[in-house]
């Protein structure tokens, strides 16, 4: 019987609009569920929008409608991202869910015995919707790095979670690799961040500072903190407490997050978890950001790069190219217009591209079409596949790479179009073409597998083209495209 596996991903604010995290966050995912998937799992994929908070109340208020109506007419654009990029996921929450509502209160009340009101006083990041303790607050010289904003000193009373009653449960767990913190430096950062214990978190606001949430149960004066809310959907998304069927994915096998939200996910979601006696996640997998030219993406510097854009000029399978391959998976990364234009004109076009074209041409031009390719596994799959299950998906495409760069090599070394001219005068030359063609059709669809969790689209046209009876000359995989960089043939720049 298959085995069921669960993968999730941060969900973002509705109030901005999409970005390359966003997207990393979807991509990185969705390789890692199209491989399970491919090999025989049962997965379900988690994605939505966290839709309470100040920043939403703020934006409807400025808009002169409610907050539901903003988050409905917002959480689209999210959607919207999701399916550009092709992510296969099975479950799509939004946190002002009726569903999601009810079970976040149901766990605030499972938590009682560790939930108590207190005077708080500290630092508040509005960009953040948290708090921030004294030691990070003069580590950031008083202003938030991520939003380069000041934080604001909030004096109230809340209540707060006793997360510090789990400090050595959680490290343990960390310690032991029971849940894994990838790659090892974010683990050696967040222990270095809780060595003095974990601290209580606040987990409400009173009603006056934030309107816009769910209520706490049995307080009418005060609404729930946005990240217990937010956190929570990773299990009532599956249906808990109420829908058995949760039980058959929890305890998530990866939990896929951005570097700035390690310490809610390594930190506070294990707390809750362990208060509702619920088993931690077994792997967050932590990326980097990409940054543009060395420089932080910023819209007032005015060099955000939007998704969006890219997968409409250059296809959804270049873009997840890009990023699954010249990103590092488990650190942050860097994209010019120039290192893209290059990875898909040179190796999408010339490498992949060309190479589809090439022995398809030649199996029409020398064998009708006819070609006895068996899909049989010509290349060790061992470094490919200890690479994914590493979840370092960078190094995986290198590994298809390695091979599609030594077929181009092979084609170029044993020349089939000189062996073709003998093959009428020479039954050997005849029996080797077959032989050298054979080769190469089965290094394309053991590609073509290869390819499937990065490259759907691509990987369905490479097997199109040679898991047939009779192989049909494609159409071109990567035609030039040189919109943002010269083009080196001096033609003029497509539009």
């Amino acid at each position: 019987m298959a085995k069921n596996l669960y993968i999730t991903t941060a969900i973002p604010y509705v109030n901005g609009t999409p970005h390359i995290g966003n997207a990393l966050d979807y991509l990185l995912a969705d390789i890692w569920a199209r491989y399970q998937k491919q090999n025989g799992h049962e997965v379900r994929f988690q994605v939505g929008t966290d839709e309470h908070g100040n920043k939403i109340a703020a934006k409807a208020g400025e808009l002169g409608i409610t907050p539901q109506e903003f988050t409905d007419q917002m959480y689209g654009n999210f959607e919207g991202l999701m399916k550009k990029i092709n992510a296969d996921y099975t479950d799509f929450i939004r946190t002002t869910d009726v569903h999601h509502k009810a079970a976040v209160q149901y766990i605030w009340q499972k938590l009682g015995p560790y939930i108590y009101k207190d005077k708080y006083e500290g630092w508040y990041c509005m960009g953040h919707e948290a708090f921030f303790t004294d030691k990070e607050v003069e580590a950031s010289n008083g202003v938030c790095p991520d939003h380069s904003t000041e934080y604001q000193k909030v004096s109230e009373e809340n209540y707060y979670l006793r997360a510090s009653d789990f400090t050595d449960k959680i490290r343990q767990a960390i310690e032991s690799g029971e849940m894994k913190i990838v790659p090892d430096f974010r683990k050696k950062e967040f222990l270095e961040l809780i060595k003095d214990g974990l601290q209580d978190v606040s987990i409400s606001r009173p009603k006056k500072s934030l309107s816009w949430g769910i209520p706490v149960p049995g307080d009418d004066d005060q609404v729930m903190y946005v990240w217990l809310d937010a956190l929570a959907n990773y299990i009532t998304v599956l249906g808990y407490p109420d829908k058995p069927e949760w039980k058959d994915y929890w305890p998530a096998d990866v939990q896929v997050i951005g570097k700035d939200i390690l310490r809610f996910h390594a930190g506070i979601w294990p707390a809750m978890l362990l208060g509702l006696e619920l088993p931690l996640p077994k792997t967050l997998l932590v990326h980097g950001h990409v940054n543009v030219g060395g420089a932080k993406m910023s819209k007032t510097v005015g060099n955000v790069v939007d998704p969006v854009e890219l997968i409409d000029n250059y296809g959804v399978d270049a873009f997840r190219y890009f990023f699954a391959r010249h990103i590092p998976t488990q650190d942050d990364g860097d994209f010019t217009w120039e290192k893209f234009e290059n990875a898909y004109n040179n190796e999408l076009g010339n490498d992949l591209g060309n190479l589809v074209q090439r022995v398809a041409n030649m199996v029409v031009r020398y064998q009708a079409g006819v070609v006895e390719g068996n899909a049989a596994s010509e290349h060790d799959m061992q470094p490919y596949r200890l690479a994914i299950e590493a979840l370092t998906f960078d190094q995986a495409l290198d590994e298809v790479w390695v091979i599609i760069r030594g077929l181009n090599r092979y084609l170029d070394t044993v020349k089939p179009w000189d062996i073709a001219k003998k093959k009428d005068s020479d039954p050997e030359a005849a029996a080797h073409l077959t032989e050298v063609l054979e080769h190469a059709v089965n290094t394309l669809q053991q590609i073509g597998d290869m390819l499937v969790p990065f490259m759907p689209a691509t990987a369905a046209a490479i097997h199109e083209t040679f898991d047939n009876e009779v192989v049909a000359v494609p159409e071109v995989l990567f035609p030039k495209l040189y919109i943002h960089t010269p083009d080196p043939r001096g033609a003029k720049n497509t539009p």
